[in-house]
C-alpha cells in the first residue's frame, strides 16, 4: 500500500511539473483573446478572374480554408465573418506581427511542378497531405503525399524528366528546383529549400489547408485593442479573485486542516487547467475565465461531497483511514456522474458553438477533466498522507 501511494505521489508531482513547464512564462505560453489583449484586424476582398469568378460558394470556401489555416486545432478563437458579397472580416487575437498573418491569409497557395520549359505537370490540387519534417542532414523540409491520381501524374512527370530540373513553385514563385534522379512511383515527394523550421511548418500548413479558389486582396490590416476595455477586464479579474478567496476561506473555516488540503488541491487544479490550455494552445478569453471559476466551484463541490461522506463514516466510529477509503468510494459515482453530464454539455457547446462560446467550452472541458483528477487523486493522496496527522474532530 505504501509503495502504491509513493507511485501515485510521484505521478502527481510529474503532472504538476509538466504543467509548470508549459505554463511559465505566462505571457508567452498562455494565449489571450481579443477581449483581453487585442490583436490584428484584417479585411479581405475576393477578386474575379477569368478562370475563377467570385460567387457565394467561392467566398464560403475561402472562409473555410482561411479558418483551417489560422486555427487548424479549433482552439485559437479567431473571428472570421463574411461582410457583404465579397468581403471577409478577420480578427486574430494576440498576433504581434500583422505581416505574418497577412502572409498566411493572403497566400493563394497554388503549388505547381513545372518542367524546364515552364509547363505545369502537376498541381497541389492532387495533394493528400503535407507536413514539415527534417531530411537526413537535419535540414527542415516539407513532405508531400499525393492521392492516387496525383501519384500517377507525379510518376509520369518524374519519368519524363529524369536528369532534368523539376521546379516547384508556390503562387508563381520558385521555392525549390530539384534534379530528378529517378522515377518516383510512390506518390511522395519532399520540398527542400533554405527554410527555417517555422517557414517549413507554415508552408506545410498552407498546402495542407488547400489553395484558395479565388484571388484575395487585403484592403485593411491594422492592430486593435482589447474589445472590453482595461477597466472592464480589471473589474472582472478582481471579481474572480475575490470569489476564489471567499471559497478558500469557507473551506478553511468549515473544515480546518482538511479545508487546507482542499484549498491546496484547488490551487493545483488551477495550475493544471492553465497547463492544459498551454499544451493545447487554447486561447483564454473572459468567458474562458468564467469557465475556470465555474470549474473551481465544481471542484469545491466535489471536495465537500467527499468530506461529508467521510464525516458519515466517522460518526459510525470507523478509523480515519477506513473512513477516507469508504468516503471516497461512496462519493466517486456521484462526482463522476455529475462531471460526465457537464462534460457532455461542454462538448456540445464546443462542437456547435463559435467564438467566445467555444472558448468557454474549451476551458470548461479541460477544467472538468482536471477537477476530477484533483478531487479523486490529489485530494485523496493528501488525505492519506496528512489525514492521520490532523484532528479528525474537524470533520465530525
Amino acid at each position: 500500500m505504501k509503495q502504491i501511494r509513493m507511485v501515485r505521489l510521484a505521478f502527481v508531482v510529474l503532472v504538476i511539473g509538466i504543467a509548470l513547464y508549459y505554463v511559465f512564462p505566462l505571457n508567452k505560453n498562455i494565449n489571450l483573446g481579443l477581449d483581453l489583449q487585442g490583436g490584428s484586424h484584417i479585411v479581405l476582398e475576393c477578386l474575379d478572374s477569368p478562370d475563377a469568378p467570385v460567387d457565394s460558394d467561392a467566398v464560403n470556401r475561402v472562409i473555410e480554408i482561411i479558418t483551417n489555416r489560422i486555427d487548424p486545432e479549433g482552439v485559437k478563437e479567431p473571428v472570421i465573418q463574411r461582410q457583404g458579397e465579397r468581403r471577409i472580416l478577420i480578427q486574430l487575437p494576440g498576433v504581434d506581427d500583422p505581416q505574418e498573418a497577412e502572409d498566411i491569409i493572403g497566400k493563394t497557395a497554388l503549388l505547381e511542378f513545372k518542367d524546364a520549359l515552364g509547363e505545369t505537370l502537376l498541381t497541389g490540387a492532387y495533394l493528400k497531405n503535407a507536413k514539415s519534417s527534417f531530411d537526413r542532414f537535419g535540414r527542415p523540409n516539407v513532405l508531400l503525399e499525393f492521392n492516387d491520381e496525383g501519384a500517377k501524374l507525379f510518376e509520369k512527370a518524374t519519368t519524363q524528366n529524369v536528369g532534368k530540373v523539376l521546379a516547384i513553385t508556390l503562387d508563381g514563385q520558385e521555392i525549390s528546383a530539384p534534379v530528378v534522379q529517378e522515377p518516383i512511383p510512390s506518390g511522395e515527394a519532399s520540398i527542400v529549400g533554405s527554410f527555417a523550421v517555422e517557414e517549413a511548418q507554415r508552408l506545410s500548413l498552407l498546402l495542407r489547408s488547400g489553395a484558395l479558389p479565388v484571388e484575395v486582396k487585403i484592403l485593411e490590416n491594422r492592430s486593435v485593442g482589447p474589445t472590453l476595455g482595461k477597466d472592464s477586464i480589471d473589474r472582472s479579474l478582481k471579481a474572480g479573485i475575490v470569489g476564489l478567496l471567499l471559497v478558500f476561506i469557507f473551506m478553511l473555516i468549515f473544515y480546518k486542516g482538511f479545508g487546507l488540503i482542499a484549498d491546496t488541491a484547488l490551487l493545483i487544479c488551477m495550475l493544471l487547467i492553465m497547463g492544459g490550455m498551454a499544451i493545447f494552445k487554447a486561447t483564454l478569453t473572459l468567458p474562458g475565465i468564467g469557465g475556470i471559476v465555474l470549474t473551481i466551484g465544481m471542484a469545491v463541490d466535489a471536495n465537500i461531497l467527499i468530506f461529508e461522506r467521510i464525516k458519515e463514516e466517522l460518526r459510525m466510529d470507523k478509523t480515519l483511514r477506513a473512513s477516507i477509503e469508504a468516503g471516497f468510494s461512496k462519493a466517486f459515482i456521484t462526482i463522476f456522474d455529475s462531471n460526465l453530464t457537464t462534460l457532455i454539455a461542454a462538448v456540445a457547446l464546443l462542437y456547435f458553438g463559435s467564438g467566445p462560446i467555444r472558448g468557454f467550452a474549451v476551458t470548461l472541458s479541460i477544467g472538468i477533466v482536471v477537477s476530477m483528477f484533483t478531487a479523486i487523486v490529489v485530494t485523496k493522496l493528501f488525505l492519506e498522507l496528512l489525514g492521520p496527522k490532523l484532528n479528525k474532530n474537524a470533520l465530525v
